[in-house]
């Protein structure tokens, strides 16, 4: 099965339960989700592609703070409760990531988010050069995804600079799921990011909310003294016109 495939049937099975373990846990909604919006910056008024959009929450804080968003997910399951929560504040398609953004023109967007979206996919090259295609010269590209040195200590202690794909098993609600991705090296994000013809801007291994001390201590020590996501801000190069 390919990677579009797996995953959407992977997601479909736990939507219901990831949606709403998404939206308040430690990891996303004191961590990864700051994050990544502490990169965003200001959207009020920019045209933003969002990739892999899951529930909606990302979706639903860029059409709250004044963004124009199409957001698209390879899970329906998923998409539907995105567009629950959304309604017509955005534009929601099903789409593959991995595959040409066919309803993407050219230069046509300020901003391209993939929230821990990217390590789904096999190959970064083609979705990095997919990004680069549809922003415009002055955009900018935000990722996060899997740290390579907790999937390499988790899972590739044997060889760091492997590609491999990984199945885990996670709990959600009162139930548990397969989830399947893709781990790999730094070396190989960066060059795939260059390949595209675009640049590292910032590199961020960012510390959780320091409220999540308090409300979540033992989350909150993982956090700290582990690395567990890498989130990117990517230009497009000089080089790339």
């Amino acid at each position: 099965m390919d990677d579009a495939g797996r995953s959407a049937g992977e997601y479909d099975a736990m939507a219901a339960e990831y949606a709403a373990d998404n939206a308040a846990n430690s990891f996303n909604a004191f961590y990864e989700r700051p994050a990544t919006i502490a990169l965003l910056g200001d959207v009020e008024g920019l045209r933003v592609l969002e990739a892999g959009c899951g529930s909606g929450v990302l979706t639903a804080w860029l059409a709250d703070h004044g963004a124009l968003v199409t957001a698209f997910d390879v899970s329906p399951a998923m998409l539907e409760i995105a567009r629950a929560k959304v309604g017509d504040r955005a534009r929601l398609l099903v789409a593959d990531v991995g595959q040409a953004l066919s309803f993407a023109e050219d230069a046509s967007f300020d901003l391209v988010v993939a929230s821990l979206v990217l390590h789904y996919v096999r190959d970064w090259g083609g979705v990095l050069r997919e990004f680069a295609r549809v922003l415009r010269p002055d955009g900018h590209v935000v990722v996060s995804t899997h740290h390579p040195a907790m999937d390499w200590q988790l899972h590739a202690k044997d060889d760091y600079f492997a590609v491999r794909q990984i199945t885990e098993t996670w709990s959600k609600g009162s139930g548990h799921f397969e989830v399947t991705f893709w781990r790999r090296p730094l070396t190989a994000m960066s060059e795939d990011v260059a390949a595209a013809g675009l640049v590292i801007e910032r590199l961020v291994e960012p510390a959780p909310l320091p409220e999540l001390a308090e409300l979540d201590p033992a989350a909150y020590e993982v956090l700290v003294s582990a690395p567990r996501f890498l989130f990117l801000r990517l230009a497009r190069s000089c080089e790339a016109g």
